[in-house]
């Protein structure tokens, strides 16, 4: 069965860096393009950076763009989220995202709290 399982979230001073991880399961990694999102609360579920199948292309929201990387390893089967130069309004639980269009379903994973303090 599918697996999407994060790490790294935690309490980090403005300005500072978090590392989130998520290591999947149960389908062909390499075969879709993922997707980290992010809730805050009160706020819809907003994307924010996606990396295709190779890793060779990346998109970002502009709200993160030159402050966050996604990257990925087929071999390990994990997307990586590296968020630097952390805001307040970068609090909000990250989800770990693909689509599987066979099945006409979003899979996520558990979520990871990301609390920036000000």
């Amino acid at each position: 069965q599918v697996q999407l399982v994060e790490s790294g979230g935690g309490l980090v001073q403005p300005g500072g860096s978090l590392r989130l991880s998520c290591v999947a399961s149960g389908f062909t990694f390499s075969s879709y393009v993922m997707r980290w999102y992010r809730q805050a609360p009160g706020k819809e579920r907003e994307l924010v950076a996606s990396i295709t199948t190779t890793g060779g292309s990346t998109n970002y929201a502009d709200s993160v763009k030159g402050r966050f990387t996604i990257s990925r390893d087929n071999a390990e089967n994990t997307v990586t989220l590296q968020m630097n130069s952390l805001k307040p309004e970068d609090t909000a639980v990250y989800y770990c995202n693909f689509y599987r269009r066979a099945a006409a379903t979003n899979y996520w994973g558990q979520g990871t709290q990301v609390t920036v303090s000000s």
